[in-house]
């Protein structure tokens, strides 16, 4: 410890490419990992598939015929072929069928024909299987299942912190989409902390003016209250749309967030809620995709209109990637060992309580 600032991750954590393959082994492919929402994924009906993109790996994920997901490595057990190509929209689906010699499968991953094959034990050639669980409306998948712990221990505090915004009810009114050249857990601390807001985010500042001071002793379990005569994040504070139901006095004029590690952020309105799921493409690459959610009700009214609540995020969004991504070619300097957490930026040190022990698990 110097001057009550303690050491950040090092370094290499941020920009080495060895680093980054243990580090995708021992988190990504350890940790349940958010594909996105269940009916924006395409998986909201029955007979669906889709290929998603979980750190490097293609992962399938189907709706069978009665609507139970299912999740299985894209990768035909005969000789290795992807079967859905990755990037595609989800389509419907009766069954899998690999595109090089026509074995065919299930959607829940068992072997239904090997054509010109004699297999013995179908049982053994299934696909290899995914972890697959819901929450509040997301799909998580697990690449390591037989080591997977409850997904409701992983999102526990999310979801006592945001229990009355019904996150599970909201349905998708716009999404945006980045891509910012940083590695993913700069993203995860820039959200940890309003250290930065005043500097960053003078816009965000003047709606909740508490972020400008520095980010101390912010009190997220409460909720962060709007400037006086605001109650929402849009450009000015408020919006025709009516405050989610269910949420408490404080809810109704406050500020909420929450992270689901290792790729969730949840930033929650009266109004709406914006999900961020990031995905890792690379040591210094990640999209984002922005949902902003909604209302079941106010998205299906023809006057609905997100612009309001969009405006302000893309603008703080824009604004937090720049400085992530200037943060990423700063750490990639020769200079550069590691950085430091002040004293306001504690919440940023879960990065450290989260990441450490997995990494040592793994190094055990």
């Amino acid at each position: 410890m110097t001057d009550g600032l303690q050491a950040a991750l090092p370094r290499e954590m941020y920009v080495d490419e060895g680093h980054w393959a243990s580090e995708r082994e021992a988190v990504l492919y350890a940790e349940w990992y958010c594909a996105g929402r269940v009916d924006d994924l395409g998986l909201g009906t029955p007979k669906r598939v889709v290929a998603v993109d979980v750190g490097g790996e293609s992962v399938l994920v189907t709706s069978d015929e009665d609507g139970t997901l299912h999740a299985a490595y894209n990768v035909c057990r005969h000789r290795g072929s992807q079967l859905c190509a990755p990037g595609q929209p989800a389509r419907d689906a009766g069954s899998l069928r690999c595109p090089y010699h026509s074995w065919t499968y299930a959607l829940d991953g068992s072997l239904l024909k090997a054509p010109h094959a004699t297999v013995a034990d179908p049982a053994a050639f299934a696909l290899h299987p995914v972890g697959v669980e819901t929450w509040q409306g997301f799909v998580f998948v697990h690449l390591t299942p037989e080591q997977a712990r409850p997904l409701a221990e992983q999102v526990a505090h999310a979801q006592a912190a945001l229990r009355n915004y019904g996150i599970g009810d909201l349905v998708t009114g716009q999404v945006l989409r980045y891509d910012v050249a940083a590695n993913y857990k700069v993203l995860l601390e820039n959200y940890n902390e309003c250290y930065h807001c005043g500097p960053v985010h003078p816009e965000l500042s003047r709606l909740v003016p508490s972020f400008a001071g520095g980010g101390a002793a912010l009190d997220w379990d409460g909720g962060i209250p709007h400037r006086e005569g605001a109650w929402t994040f849009t450009m000015t504070g408020t919006t025709e749309r009516a405050p989610l139901p269910g949420l408490d006095e404080q809810e109704r004029v406050r500020h909420k967030g929450d992270l689901a590690y290792p790729n969730l952020m949840l930033s929650a309105s009266a109004d709406h809620v914006a999900a961020f799921v990031l995905h890792p493409r690379a040591v210094d690459r990640t999209e984002v995709v922005c949902s902003l959610l909604f209302a079941r009700d106010a998205v299906a009214d023809p006057a609905f209109d997100p612009s309001d609540a969009a405006e302000l995020w893309h603008l703080v969004n824009q604004q937090d990637w720049a400085i992530c991504e200037s943060v990423q070619r700063g750490m990639s300097s020769r200079a550069y060992a590691h950085g430091w957490f002040a004293p306001m930026e504690d919440d940023s040190l879960d990065i450290r309580r989260w990441l450490l022990p997995l990494l040592e698990r793994r190094d055990g």
